[in-house]
């Protein structure tokens, strides 16, 4: 081999090696559009959860709860647009449709957790997606983060119709996100990558008037 051949093989192996930043499906809209920082007028507050682990399950309630209560230690949501969480509140899952689910584990968790479902469901008829890589959460948090809300989704979210332990797919400006609400003061939005920038810039934008704030 001459000593050109043997150069580019070296300078290829070199490049396999190389190290790629992880850049989170907002990162671009934080240097492009920035990243206001909370004060103490800011009546709202946006924060990223990224690399967290979302996996859709598909398959008969029936068949999936005892696997899910196993692997997750939390049933099923009992009805339709129920959301529920284990006892740490790390992990939920999520009704979508009527044999389809959204699960939500910390970042690093997904792969196992996947492998410890199709071990408890084998023999079953299911379906597991992982599409953590094409999905990010946001959260609001605030005395306004329900009306800049009312200003993003064509959904009711007043109280009365939208309580703790809900989440719907609805319409965001032109877009649609999983609109979730965890906690009294918390609200949530499952973003896919591909729209994160445009619903990031949105929230800025509609949050004006409530000295939106960026947790970082």
């Amino acid at each position: 081999m001459s000593n050109t051949a043997v150069e580019t093989v070296r300078t290829f192996d070199t490049r396999t090696e190389a190290k790629v930043p992880l850049a989170s499906p907002l990162a671009y809209a934080y240097r492009r559009s920035g990243a206001p920082t909370p004060t103490a007028r800011s009546r709202v507050t946006l924060r990223e959860r990224p690399f967290l682990g979302h996996l859709i399950l598909r398959g008969g309630a029936i068949v999936l709860d005892e696997a899910v209560r196993e692997v997750l230690g939390v049933s099923l949501p009992g009805e339709p647009q129920g959301l529920v969480h284990d006892a740490e509140g790390e992990r939920s899952l999520q009704w979508l449709s009527p044999d389809e689910w959204l699960v939500i584990v910390p970042g690093g968790e997904e792969f196992a957790v996947e492998n410890r479902l199709r071990e408890a469901l084998a023999g079953a008829h299911f379906a597991i997606s992982n599409a953590s890589g094409g999905q990010t959460l946001v959260e609001l948090e605030g005395e306004a983060a329900r009306e800049l809300l009312m200003k993003s989704v064509i959904y009711d979210v007043h109280p009365s119709h939208f309580p703790v332990g809900k989440g719907v797919t609805t319409v965001f400006a032109k877009t649609t996100v999983i609109l979730r609400r965890p906690s009294e003061a918390r609200w949530e939005l499952v973003v896919r990558r591909s729209f994160a920038d445009y619903t990031y810039r949105w929230l800025l934008d509609a949050g004006e008037d409530y000295g939106i704030g960026v947790a970082r």
